[in-house]
């Protein structure tokens, strides 16, 4: 009796912590690597705002990046390379 007592807090206690680790892991910036340039790609608000501005270049409705084939996600990259942060964002000095 003993020994279901312990299991099924172990089980309870697994079953309590499983959405917040799930949560946590939502929150992490993905990497990617980017084949042609050989480098990495971090995925955060930045590359997102990026990621849109070049979705609008190109007249495309707005779909996950990790949910891009890779061919997709290499014409990203290939475009991001020739639009660096102080062409897409502005930034005001007072």
């Amino acid at each position: 009796m003993y020994r279901i007592l312990i299991l099924s807090t172990i089980f309870a206690g697994a079953v309590a912590i499983a959405p917040v680790a799930a949560r946590a892991d939502d929150h992490h910036e993905k990497r990617y690597y980017d084949r042609d340039a050989r480098d990495y790609h971090t995925f955060d608000d930045k590359e997102d705002r990026a990621y849109r501005v070049y979705l609008s270049e190109q007249h495309r409705d707005y779909r996950a990046f990790k949910k891009n084939k890779a061919t997709e996600q290499q014409q990203y990259f290939k475009w991001r390379h020739d639009h660096p942060d102080h062409m897409l964002f502005k930034v005001e000095i007072r």
